[in-house]
């Protein structure tokens, strides 16, 4: 039976065109253990319904299906603020004929060109700017801004660190046909994006000191008296704060986040630098209110003039 799975998926059709009866087929599948994905499809014992696996079954069961929108990001290692895994599979089907795909499975009907499909890991799938279009046509503002500039940049996911997959150029090419619906609002989120940002992290904080009115430049190479280079996430550089967002689920290990720790010792001896705030990850996404409110009391403090301020030191948010 093993030899006519397909990277461990059984198709019901192919066994049959082997010779199998259909009901002796179905007795000795469930004998030997397989596991019955969809009407149509079986995966081979011990392999379990891991996520990979569930899409590959779903695109030998519909060939034509292409896998698509956050399924597609995290093949390409695109970071999403809702993890594919935990999200039904998303495929596109180019014919657009098919209005569902079963329990679990999402299909969009949208054309696709012959250049927007590639194959990734053994599945037909769209290609990197493609999905990223896909993205900003059809997420929620803060989901599709994360998922482009993920793409934009270099980037650890998974423990594996990627080049950068597209630019700014490409993405806005291919949302020129603003015949898809999603199109305008796309190109207007589009040009939030920061092609330099270096986390999901840094883009939330970005996009959340944005629609609090907050404008401050955004990965600004300073130096220190001694000549180092530093990239600060974030500089009102007016006010003289700093902000920085930091903390290893997303700068990667402990030791990434021992070196983010002492660098902002130095951070603060850059002579555009008066004052520096500390948020962690999980200030931006879970207490996004109190760390503007922070910004905002450290900017009343930094307009206070020098000589009448009392020497302190704002730090990450409890």
């Amino acid at each position: 039976m093993q030899k006519l799975a397909q990277g461990g998926v059984l198709l019901t059709s192919r066994a049959v065109a082997a010779g199998w009866p259909a009901r002796s087929l179905l007795r000795a599948l469930r004998a030997e253990g397989w596991t019955q994905f969809q009407n149509g499809t079986w995966i081979e014992p011990g392999r379990g319904q891991d996520w990979h696996t569930r899409l590959r079954a779903a695109q030998l069961l519909r060939p034509r299906l292409v896998v698509s929108h956050r399924s597609a990001a995290a093949l390409w290692r695109i970071e999403t603020l809702t993890p594919a895994t935990r999200a039904p599979l998303e495929f596109t089907d180019p014919a657009l004929a098919l209005r569902r795909g079963g329990a679990g499975v999402r299909v969009h009907r949208i054309p696709l060109s012959d250049g927007d499909v590639a194959e990734r890991q053994g599945l037909r799938v769209t290609g990197a700017v493609r999905t990223v279009a896909d993205l900003l046509r059809t997420e929620p503002r803060d989901e599709a801004v994360v998922a482009v500039e993920s793409a934009l940049t270099c980037r650890r996911v998974g423990g594996v660190r990627r080049a950068p997959l597209t630019d700014l150029d490409a993405i806005s090419a291919a949302l020129l046909d603003t015949s898809h619906r999603g199109t305008t609002r796309a190109l207007k989120w589009l040009r939030l994006c920061d092609p330099r940002a270096g986390s999901p992290a840094e883009t939330i904080a970005r996009l959340r000191m944005y629609d609090a009115g907050l404008r401050p430049e955004s990965q600004v190479e300073l130096r220190t008296p001694s000549g180092r280079r530093i990239i600060l996430d974030f500089l009102f550089r007016q006010a003289g704060l700093a902000v920085e967002i930091e903390g290893y689920a997303y700068h990667g290990t402990r030791n990434s986040h021992r070196r983010d720790v002492a660098r902002f010792n130095q951070l603060q001896q850059c002579p555009e630098v008066r004052l520096v705030l500390r948020f962690t990850a999980e200030d931006v996404f879970h207490r996004p209110a109190q760390v503007i409110q922070q910004i905002r009391t450290a900017l009343a403090t930094t307009a206070v003039p020098r000589s009448e301020r009392r020497p302190h030191l704002v730090d990450d948010v409890q």
